[in-house]
């Protein structure tokens, strides 16, 4: 059964779908083990095409964006990874009185949208300046800096699950938490829309630099990461816990805490999913028992890892 629907998924997308497709290539942290089955969507029939396959062969599907604030399994991800494609990454503007529409795919990187914003004169998004990642990965971990989130400038999402096909689903459905954001059961994100305001460009264009600014003076550069680690506990800032017990450069196998920024773990040179891991077990830990303070993963496990969890 499961051959036969590897077969027609081939059959159907030709070299859009790959068998044993290496994560670490998709990633931002250039870790990850194979993917049993990977294909590339480009339309929202496509993406409903595969849900329905996989739920019919008992395939797990999982959607990957950017890559970014993930840690892969070294033994990678049984089913199947769908990534959205070209028609994904487009942006559509629509003037309306003292603001402006934004029908965005998806797959848009962050930094597209944020960039664009900017250029148009447009407001709400300088807190996004520097956050990697696409806008749909963006949305499922509510991602946030300097004061703002996602969650306060999306109107609607539309995406699409097996049994009922395109849907969109309006802000009041929507549910938002602190680096959360409650995902509707089997239902893969395909669009967001957005409402920005009219702002003086000057302005947008300096808050921008200066987040930018503080970006590049705090966290890492030059290394592969996912982004922060851990969240912030509430009252505590998650990189000074970690610092402060004194794993700042702490390293096993190809995996480092950061020097720079202690939430951040780098990879200095071929990391394992297995090395990071281990230095997430540690820095858990010893926060705990130094601080009694959990810390909680911001950065997201996928794939099979067994009695690593």
């Amino acid at each position: 059964m499961i051959d036969a629907t590897l077969n027609s998924l081939r059959a159907r997308f030709g070299d859009r779908a790959q068998f044993d497709e290496p994560l670490s290539r998709h990633t931002s942290f250039r870790i990850g083990g194979p993917a049993d089955v990977w294909i590339e969507v480009e339309s929202e029939e496509e993406v409903r095409s595969v849900q329905i396959t996989a739920a019919e062969a008992g395939l797990p599907l999982f959607v990957l964006g950017g890559g970014t604030n993930v840690l892969v399994s070294d033994r990678g991800v049984r089913g199947v990874v769908v990534k959205l494609g070209r028609a994904f990454a487009t942006i559509d503007w629509r003037p309306n009185g003292s603001g402006t529409y934004v029908h965005a795919g998806a797959g848009v990187p962050f930094k597209k949208l944020v960039t664009a914003a900017a250029d148009r004169g447009l407001t709400g998004l300088e807190f996004a300046e520097g956050i990697p990642g696409s806008l749909g990965g963006g949305l499922l971990m509510n991602a946030g800096a300097f004061g703002g989130e996602i969650a306060q400038v999306v109107e609607a999402i539309h995406g699409v699950d097996a049994q009922h096909g395109a849907q969109r689903l309006a802000r009041a459905a929507l549910r938002f938490g602190y680096r959360h954001f409650d995902l509707p059961s089997r239902f893969v994100v395909t669009y967001l829309e957005f409402r920005l305001v009219k702002g003086d460009p000057a302005a947008v264009r300096e808050r921008m630099l200066a987040n930018k600014r503080k970006r590049d003076a705090h966290q890492p550069l030059g290394y592969p990461n996912a982004g922060s680690i851990f969240k912030n506990p509430p009252g505590h800032y998650a990189g000074r816990l970690i610092e402060a017990v004194g794993l700042k450069g702490r390293r096993v196998g190809g995996a480092m805490v950061s020097e720079q920024h202690a939430n951040f773990i780098v990879n200095v040179g071929n990391a394992t999913a297995a090395d990071v891991y281990t230095l997430i077990r540690e820095i858990s830990e010893r926060v705990w028992q130094a601080k009694q303070v959990r810390l909680d993963l911001e950065v997201k496990l996928i794939g099979e890892w067994g009695d690593a969890r």
